[in-house]
């Protein structure tokens, strides 16, 4: 009779460990994908204001190509 209160007892003490060892993975996972997408969102965002750079001195490059052409006469 001990015994299989021992045993009982032995698969709760299991059982209980295997649900702690879950949630933590659960809750490491939920970590990484939370970080994951903060990555995601600042790459997104470094992607954005770099192309947006990129536009504006393009732009301004432009500009002071037709400004330097117009003086020369080259463009109208």
């Amino acid at each position: 009779m001990a015994n299989k209160g021992l045993k009982d007892l032995k698969q709760q003490v299991e059982g209980a460990a295997q649900d702690a060892v879950t949630a933590a993975g659960t809750a490491a996972q939920q970590v990484v994908d939370q970080a994951t997408e903060a990555g995601q969102k600042a790459m997104d965002q470094v992607a954005k204001s770099t192309q947006e750079t990129i536009d504006k001195s393009a732009n301004q490059a432009s500009e002071s190509f037709s400004g330097f052409g117009k003086k020369l006469g080259l463009l109208k």
